[in-house]
């Protein structure tokens, strides 16, 4: 679980939710959960999109916790993971009898939700038969064990994940028109890690915090140059991959050790990476590319501006004012 990773590092409006493990400085994932509080008060279904890794279970969760349905269960369905013939049974229950192997009554997890919130994992992966049968239980809220004809009422939250684009994957025949369209009441874009880079710097230090306890480390922070690599890479697996490298690398720092520096860091990670190829890499702005030096330069400072603006060789006042300029608080 995360905690506040404000000692000696910089805050930049970094607001979390430590229940959820939700840490987050970005406008982008603000917005975000200023959306999540509001559809959270409602049993509409939600549509959770983005790539791998991204944390759509994580929002999932959110959605939950802040629902009325929060003091019931959260059921989490990966349609990847369920042979196609069994995410029947496994989605609706059976008799037992129904099939060959069925000794004896099995509750699905749709049942096992009532109540609740349940959760479809990679909705994209769901067979077309088992499509058909998903969108009925969307449209009558009702459902039935494999092997009974006694419809159960269902009372749950349903909301959908995936990292593929579902309309295309309807105009290709391999996801129905009439389902995406029942899914995507409320549909929330969850941005990749490549967008919304300021994020980068709070979820470093938490996971940094977090395993060095763990590990029973020394470190305090991450030092300029390891942070601007982590900056720059491409980050395809996102929150999931960061957390990982940052696990791998503090393995590697010996227990004396409070900085995490680029030698730490996996290869893979640093290999193609500096500095100087920051705008070229990630094709940001000047005044994005501003925004983030400041921050950077006030994360290895440790908070001191005066020590920030002497590195940038800006008067202090000039910091002061680009800090007000760019949103950056501390």
């Amino acid at each position: 679980m995360m905690s506040n990773t404000n000692d000696n590092f910089i805050k930049y409006n970094l607001d979390y939710n430590e229940s959820e493990g939700i840490i987050y400085c970005s406008e982008k994932m603000k917005a975000i959960i200023s959306m999540v509080d509001e559809i959270a008060k409602t049993d509409a279904t939600v549509l959770l999109t983005g790539e791998t890794g991204v944390g759509k279970e994580v929002i999932a969760r959110l959605i939950h916790r802040k629902s009325l349905r929060r003091e019931k269960r959260f059921v989490v369905i990966n349609c990847a993971a369920i042979p196609e013939h069994l995410i029947e049974s496994e989605l609706f229950g059976h008799e037992k009898g129904a099939f060959t192997g069925a000794s004896y009554r099995r509750i699905g997890k749709f049942e096992q939700g009532q109540g609740g919130t349940v959760f479809l994992d990679e909705i994209g992966e769901l067979p077309l038969k088992m499509q058909v049968k998903f969108l009925r239980v969307l449209q009558e809220r009702q459902f039935e064990r494999v092997g009974s004809s006694n419809s159960i009422n269902l009372d749950v939250r349903i909301i959908v994940a995936t990292n593929k684009d579902l309309l295309e994957e309807s105009l290709k025949g391999n996801f129905r028109d009439d389902l995406y369209y029942r899914v995507n009441v409320i549909k929330i874009e969850i941005p990749s890690l490549r967008e919304r880079k300021e994020d980068i710097i709070a979820l470093s230090n938490a996971f940094l915090k977090e395993f060095s306890s763990y590990y029973g480390k020394s470190l305090k922070k991450i030092d300029l140059e390891a942070m601007h690599i982590l900056l720059n890479y491409h980050w395809k697996g996102n929150v999931r991959e960061l957390k990982n490298v940052i696990e791998r690398s503090v393995i590697l720092v010996k227990k004396n050790e409070e900085l995490l520096t680029i030698d730490h860091l996996p290869y893979e990670i640093k290999k193609n990476l500096s500095f100087p190829e920051l705008r070229e890499k990630t094709g940001m702005t000047l005044r994005e590319y501003e925004k983030l030096l400041i921050i950077y330069t006030l994360y290895d400072a440790e908070g001191n501006k005066s020590k920030a603006a002497d590195i940038l060789g800006i008067r202090r006042q000039t910091l002061y004012n680009k800090m007000k300029e760019y949103g950056i608080d501390m």
